[in-house]
């Protein structure tokens, strides 16, 4: 990682932690999914444009996040194009027309930034590539951590031995942490592996196309045809992993995994030369946001629900976030 990611990533990462502690002054909920978009859209806006795209008492993180949201509800719908070609122009879903909507919708957010200052490229590429940097690196991070704390409010045990952990290496005044601490923090790291094994952001990956016909195990894959790699199922498959619906960070713990594309076991972020490119700054954007989240503050949920009460269920698309966002009071530490 760069200095320059860390410039990044530390700032945005503090802002958060004072956003929360001014939520905890005011006894204010916090919903955890929005605050940790807004956290992890200001780092790529300042990777990219030296500035943050969004602050945490405004709504202007809103119209981005719905935009990101309805392209990746379409894309996990079934398009009965896909089955009956001959109905493509016709579009009968109206899957087509919404996806070229958010994308002109997305496009006109990049119309507000200097996207000249990436002066060896195209208007058109540039837009596209703000497209995939914005929708890559914030849902998807966004996700995760609303998963993680999720997983840990649910199983207070879990979240009182990341916290211990936490404490023992916080530096003196300092409420966030940075990509150096992470070596030192394997229960984390286990928090994270198992956070992305039970809920990954993408569960089909990014889908792929046969570039010629091709012999799997006995079944021959045809040319053009369109290839989902189904990971959620190889997250949950009990011939790999004991107890798999159960939230055991310790797991990870016990055995060498990573999930950095050579053990096929987790591939969350894919695997080989298509692997996902933003894997390392999600790697510290993932564990710093986390561990700042656990370490400075305790949670409480909304109406004195109990932690077991707690809502599990997915929402189904080409991501899986919560189905009712997680929604809690932190309560300074």
């Amino acid at each position: 990682m760069s200095s320059t990611d860390n410039e990044c990533i530390s700032p945005s990462v503090q802002q958060l932690v004072e956003h929360v502690s001014q939520c905890c002054r005011n006894e204010k909920h916090v919903n955890l999914c929005e605050v940790a978009f807004t956290t992890s859209l200001n780092i790529v806006s300042n990777m990219l444009f030296s500035t943050d795209f969004s602050q945490y008492d405004s709504k202007s993180s809103q119209e981005i996040k719905e935009v990101i949201s309805g392209l990746m509800e379409i894309g996990g719908k079934p398009n009965l194009v896909d089955f009956f070609p001959i109905l493509r122009p016709l579009d009968p879903q109206g899957l087509a027309s919404n996806a070229v909507a958010y994308v002109d919708r997305c496009f006109g957010l990049a119309a507000r930034y200097p996207l000249d200052r990436w002066v060896q490229m195209s208007i058109n590429d540039m837009k596209h590539l703000f497209m995939d940097l914005i929708i890559g690196g914030t849902d998807t991070i966004s996700a995760t951590v609303e998963w993680a704390m999720t997983e840990l409010i649910h199983n207070p045990n879990k979240m009182e031995i990341a916290r211990l952990e936490l404490m023992k290496h916080k530096h003196n005044d300092d409420k966030t942490f940075n990509e150096h601490d992470i070596i030192h923090l394997p229960y984390l790291q286990a928090v994270i592996k198992e956070t992305l094994r039970l809920h990954l952001p993408t569960p089909f990956l990014v889908p792929r196309q046969a570039i010629h016909d091709v012999e799997v195990k006995g079944f021959i894959v045809p040319k053009n045809a369109q290839i989902l790699c189904n990971v959620w199922a190889i997250g949950r498959d009990p011939k790999v992993w004991s107890n798999p619906n159960v939230f055991m960070p310790e797991r990870f713990l016990e055995v060498k995994i990573d999930y950095r594309g050579q053990d096929f076991e987790l591939i969350p972020f894919g695997a080989g030369r298509r692997s996902c490119p933003g894997l390392n700054i999600a790697h510290r954007e993932l564990h710093t946001i986390l561990a700042s989240l656990v370490c400075n503050f305790d949670w409480k949920l909304e109406g004195n629900m109990r932690a077991e009460d707690l809502d599990m269920e997915e929402k189904f698309g080409l991501a899986l976030p919560r189905n009712i966002p997680l929604v809690a009071i932190p309560v300074k530490i």
